[in-house]
C-alpha cells in the first residue's frame, strides 16, 4: 500500500512537472511574443525621403516633424532622392520609411512586387508636362513623332508622355525614349540630345526659365494626375499610429502652403539650392493639398497601372485598391 502510494506520488510529481514545464514554455513564449509586440511599437527614427519639390521640403524647412515627433523620443532623418523610382527601390528595401513621389513610380513598384503601400493622395493641377527647345520645329503633339523625347523611366513624366502620345493617336513606338534622370535630361536639352523633355517641377520651370524651353503641353490638359504619399508596407503595419501622425502633420503643412506661396518659394529655395525665382514659378502653380485616398485617386491610378501593363512597360497587371493603406479604427 505504501510501495503503491509512493509510485503514484512519483507519477503526480511527473505529471505537475511536466504541467509546470508547459505553463514555463508557456510563458516564455508569451514573454518572447511581448517583446516583439514592444519591438513592433518601438521607434527611434523614421527616414524620409523627398525630393527638390513638394510639402516635404516645406516640412523639412520648417522642421514640423522634428518637432512633433521629439516628445515622443523619435528622430527624423531626411533622405534625398533626384526621382521616384529610387526612392521606391530603397523603401522596398526598408531604407525609407515614407516618402512623396508622382503617380507612375508606385505602380512600376507595386508590378514588381515591391512593399509598398499607398498612404495619402495630393491632386496634381499643374507643374508639369513637355517642353521643347526654342525655335524647335515641333509645335503640336503629332510632331513628336520620330523624335526623340527624355523622361525618368517610371516616373510622373513616364505617365504624361504616355497619355499625350495617346491623345494625338500615336503610339509610344512613334517616339525615341530617352530614359535619363532629370539631372541629366536638363544638359541633355540645353545641348540638343533630346528634342523634347517630359518632366517636372522645379525642373520644369528651370527648363522654362533658364533654357527657354517652350511648353509644348501641360499636363492637365491631357488627364487628371496625382501624387502621392508612400509608406513601407511594414512600416505602416507595425508603426500604423506614426504612419497617421506623419500624415497629419505633413497635411498641416500643406494646408500651410496653399496660403503662403511666397514663403513657400523661400523655403524651396533654401532647402534644394534652386533660386527663387524658379521656386516661385514652381510654387505659384502647385498644388499642395494632402488628403486620402478617394476611389476616384483610385480609379485615376488604375488608369495608369492599366495602360502601362497594355504597352507591356510592366511585366503584369496589378490591382491599386491591393497596396492602399487602410488605417486600423480604434
Amino acid at each position: 500500500m505504501i510501495a503503491r502510494s509512493r509510485g503514484m506520488l512519483e507519477q503526480e510529481i511527473a505529471v505537475k512537472r511536466r504541467e509546470f514545464l508547459k505553463i514555463s514554455l508557456g510563458s516564455a513564449a508569451l514573454a518572447a511574443l511581448s517583446r516583439e509586440a514592444r519591438a513592433l511599437t518601438s521607434i527611434k527614427e523614421i527616414r524620409v525621403g523627398y525630393q527638390k519639390n513638394g510639402v516635404l521640403v516645406i516640412a523639412r524647412q520648417q522642421a514640423v516633424l522634428e518637432k512633433h515627433f521629439s516628445s515622443q523620443g523619435i528622430d527624423v532623418k531626411w533622405i534625398e532622392f533626384s526621382s521616384g523610382p529610387p526612392m521606391l527601390e530603397a523603401m522596398n528595401v526598408g531604407s525609407v520609411d515614407y516618402g512623396a513621389v508622382g503617380d507612375s513610380p508606385p505602380v512600376f513598384a507595386q508590378a514588381a512586387g515591391a512593399a509598398i503601400v499607398y498612404a495619402a493622395g495630393q491632386p496634381i493641377t499643374n507643374g508639369q508636362g513637355i517642353l521643347v527647345p526654342p525655335n524647335s520645329p515641333i509645335r503640336s503633339i503629332a510632331d513628336l513623332k520620330g523624335k526623340r523625347v527624355g523622361f525618368t523611366k517610371g516616373s510622373s513624366a513616364h505617365n504624361v508622355i504616355v497619355q499625350t502620345l495617346e491623345k494625338a493617336g500615336l503610339s509610344y513606338s512613334d517616339i525615341m525614349p530617352v530614359y535619363l534622370t532629370p539631372p541629366d535630361a536638363g544638359p541633355a536639352f540645353a545641348n540638343g540630345s533630346i528634342d523634347a523633355w517630359s518632366i517636372w517641377d522645379p525642373y520644369f520651370a528651370i527648363g522654362e526659365t533658364r533654357q527657354n524651353g517652350c511648353i509644348l503641353v501641360n499636363a492637365s490638359e491631357i488627364t487628371k494626375t496625382n501624387s502621392f504619399y508612400i509608406a513601407n508596407r511594414d512600416f505602416a503595419k507595425s508603426h500604423g499610429a506614426v504612419l497617421q501622425q506623419l500624415i497629419d502633420v505633413t497635411s498641416s503643412a500643406a494646408k500651410w502652403a496653399e496660403a503662403h506661396r511666397d514663403e513657400v518659394a523661400k523655403s524651396l529655395s533654401a532647402i534644394t539650392g534652386i533660386p527663387l525665382d524658379i521656386q516661385t514659378v514652381a510654387a505659384n502653380r502647385s498644388s499642395f493639398a494632402v488628403g486620402p485616398i478617394t476611389d476616384d485617386i483610385v480609379a485615376t491610378q488604375q488608369g495608369v497601372a492599366d495602360r502601362f501593363f497594355k504597352l507591356g512597360l510592366i511585366p503584369k497587371p496589378v490591382v491599386v485598391r491591393d497596396a492602399v493603406w487602410k488605417p486600423v479604427q480604434t
